[in-house]
């Protein structure tokens, strides 16, 4: 059997169930991953066994750029109140939960939501020049209004 080939920008990368054994064979290390639908798709085993998947984790450009733009929204409203900034961000963290929360990505999840969560503290910092809010009392506020990070795309087998 031959590995899938698959056509990218105009260029062709080997990609499949045994596209690691065959580019190990020629000496050319790991096979190339590549970006598609918001995931960067690579290959690799399960951690039970040997056989293949592919692992599909949040590209790092979309990760960023919503982050930032999270941010940006924050530091100009940061004189709204805690329950409507509250039911804003879960709605964001929850839509990229949404989108991204496949098996694999977890690690993804986890720090967009702990991102979010010190963007919104650094900004109620900010608000006035009593600075007394701890990180203690607002982990409370947090798991309130942030859902937790979950998988919720499960693969059938």
């Amino acid at each position: 059997m031959t590995p899938m080939h698959l056509r990218l920008l105009g260029r062709l990368i080997e990609f499949g169930r045994f596209a690691a054994a065959n580019r190990k064979q020629r000496g050319q290390g790991k096979p190339e991953t590549f970006d598609f639908l918001g995931f960067t798709h690579i290959c690799t085993t399960t951690c039970k066994g040997k056989s293949f998947t592919i692992k599909r984790k949040t590209m790092a450009k979309r990760l960023c750029r919503k982050l930032k733009e999270v941010k940006q929204t924050l530091l100009r409203r940061r004189h709204v109140a805690i329950p409507e900034f509250g039911k804003w961000l879960r709605s964001v963290v929850q839509g990229f939960m949404n989108y991204h929360a496949v098996p694999g990505n977890f690690a993804s999840i986890k720090a967009f939501r702990t991102q979010v969560a010190r963007h919104w503290f650094r900004a109620l910092r900010r608000r006035g020049q009593r600075d007394n809010l701890l990180w203690s009392r607002f982990r409370h506020v947090v798991d309130h209004w942030l859902p937790k990070g979950r998988i919720l795309h499960l693969v059938s087998c």
